[in-house]
């Protein structure tokens, strides 16, 4: 055998007039330091990719690339995976997805409660009424026709989708805060059902807003058993994140069991001061489901503040019909008067800022704190809300400081927690200056990288690309993706571990992180030297059950 080796390379070299031929590849990266995403030590290697595959590791000394990439010095890594994005609209308006890029990000999961599909008639005219700074045409009607006009019109990034099931109710039942009757569940689950074998990743929920909490615990089990049959997963941003966090937590486990279904936690938090011991016994509560047996899960972002809407410090009845309901409660004085009565801080207003306005005329209140309004104005915090709220008429962005230092130390060391932005994926440019917006838009990823792995040293760089990379992928059951191994899809990054850093702030977060220096999707790069390439190579990753038709 070892004869009959050496005679074929012999031939093969007396054939081409005596010269070995090498290996050649569409892109050649050389001379990395590669962080596979198994968690396992990094080591010194070449990665050889051939159109969107990766199609060679190892010592390539000897090979040729039509593009060589020298990578001494820098990390390559696996495309990272923001396991929360809201680039739902933004990547309409921009493709190029440019504040996540220039992080390594390379697949965008959204969906939190919400979704872009299934939409009716009178979805589309309620999402067309309430654009504000971003508008576009509504060209699809499912899901996966969502997905796949994003595909058509060209991204940066792949993208991926759950099913929200507020948008399963707004389609079948409207804002009422009711039970479903038999057939309306019957048809929410035909819609799960369709979105499933349309490529979603599973079912979410987000069941602090409306209609997404209208859903009681036996509702939420049936859509999620719907989803188990297809190999999905159940996601949700829980009831509470404060004082009643645990029992939110235990109501996760308990869909998760019934259901049979693989489980996430949302940006995994405890928010206002006094609630922050609750972590452990939430972490706690976490642990012995996972002991027994339960496939629970976690992500967060890196940051200590949060961001909703200024609307979630209404009392409840104000908010259960939707916010056009909420506006006309307003207008009614004894029902304003009362809003304001039972307005609840979760934070002080000194902490609460604000960040986003519909009404050209407020935007000069961007980068206040309610607490300086509410003095600018001489009216109460919980008046001023009432009032912005009515006069923007909208929810109102808002950035709550609500979070422990502390506890995202601890929450980063769970072995199951994966990192997610939960926010857009912008271009520091145009019609995004418009906003303000949360830091974590363009530097969760760094962050981690920069401040929690090489200043903190919390985690290790492999624990962390691991936590980027395989951990959501191997979660969500996304084939080929998320590791750096031959035959996966070149969803490559390319960093300097020495520099890599956030440089977003509170005050000005429209700030690109740096230290990303070249990425790859799908084979094609779309970060050359730390600068955009204008290539859009993104591809729809569909879910476990995806039925190709």
């Amino acid at each position: 055998m070892t004869f009959n080796k050496q005679l074929f390379r012999l031939i093969s070299i007396l054939i081409i007039g005596g010269c070995a031929s090498p290996d050649s590849f569409d892109v050649l990266i050389k001379n990395g330091r590669i962080i596979d995403g198994t968690g396992t030590a990094s080591f010194a290697g070449d990665i050889g990719i051939n159109a969107d595959t990766i199609a060679a590791m190892g010592d390539l000394q000897n090979a040729v690339g039509k593009l060589e990439v020298d990578a001494a010095g820098l990390a390559v890594a696996p495309g990272f995976i923001n396991m929360l994005s809201w680039a739902s609209e933004t990547l309409i308006e921009d493709g190029r997805s440019q504040s996540d890029i220039r992080q390594g990000v390379t697949l965008e999961v959204m969906g939190e409660g919400s979704s872009m599909g299934p939409l009716s008639d009178s979805m589309k005219k309620e999402m067309k009424r309430k654009q504000q700074t971003i508008t576009y045409d509504i060209q699809w009607t499912t899901l996966g026709e969502y997905l796949e006009f994003l595909e058509n019109k060209g991204v940066a990034t792949n993208i991926a989708s759950f099913v929200g099931n507020g948008t399963l109710r707004l389609h079948t039942i409207g804002y009422e805060k009711r039970a479903p009757t038999t057939a309306e569940m019957e048809k929410m689950k035909a819609l799960t059902r369709q979105a499933m074998e349309e490529g979603a990743m599973g079912l979410s929920t987000a069941l602090i807003y409306v209609p997404s909490g209208h859903a009681e615990t036996g509702e939420i089990i049936e859509l999620a058993k719907v989803v188990a049959a297809y190999d999905g997963m159940y996601i949700s941003h829980i009831r509470n994140e404060g004082a009643t966090l645990l029992e939110a937590v235990q109501e996760l486990i308990t869909i998760s069991k019934e259901a049979k279904i693989r489980s996430e936690i949302y940006h995994f938090k405890a928010s206002g001061n006094a609630n922050w011991p609750l972590m452990d016994e939430a972490i706690q509560l976490i642990a012995d489901a996972r002991d027994e047996g339960l496939p629970v899960t976690t992500d967060m972002y890196m940051y200590h503040a949060s961001s909703t809407g200024l609307n979630i410090l209404l009392p409840e009845w104000a908010k259960e019909g939707g916010h056009d309901e909420t506006m006309k409660l307003i207008a009614l004085k004894e029902k304003r008067q009362q809003m304001i009565e039972e307005v609840t801080f979760t934070v002080p207003p000194e902490k609460i800022l604000l960040v986003g306005f519909k009404n050209e005329n407020l935007r000069n209140l961007i980068g206040k704190t309610l607490a300086e309004v509410a003095s600018e104005r001489n009216t109460s915090a919980e008046e001023t809300i009432v009032d912005l709220i009515y006069e923007d008429d909208s929810r109102i962005q808002v950035v709550y400081f609500s979070m422990s230092e502390d506890n995202i130390k601890k929450k980063l060391a769970l072995p199951y927690m994966s990192i997610c932005s939960d926010a857009g994926s912008y271009t520091a440019d145009g019609v995004f200056l418009l906003q303000s917006t949360h830091p974590r838009a363009y530097g969760s990823f760094a962050r981690l990288l920069g401040k929690y792995v090489r200043e903190e040293k919390i985690i290790t760089l492999e624990e962390a690309i691991y936590k980027l990379t395989l951990l959501p992928a191997t979660n969500l059951k996304i084939k080929k993706r998320g590791a750096l191994k031959t035959g996966f899809y070149a969803d490559v990054t390319l960093f300097d571990p020495d520099r890599i850093r956030d440089n977003a702030t509170f005050e000005k977060p429209h700030q690109y992180a740096t230290g990303m220096v070249h990425v790859f999707v799908n084979g094609k790069q779309v970060l050359k030297d730390g600068e955009h390439t204008g290539a859009l190579p993104g591809r729809v990753v569909r879910g476990p059950g995806w039925k190709n038709k």
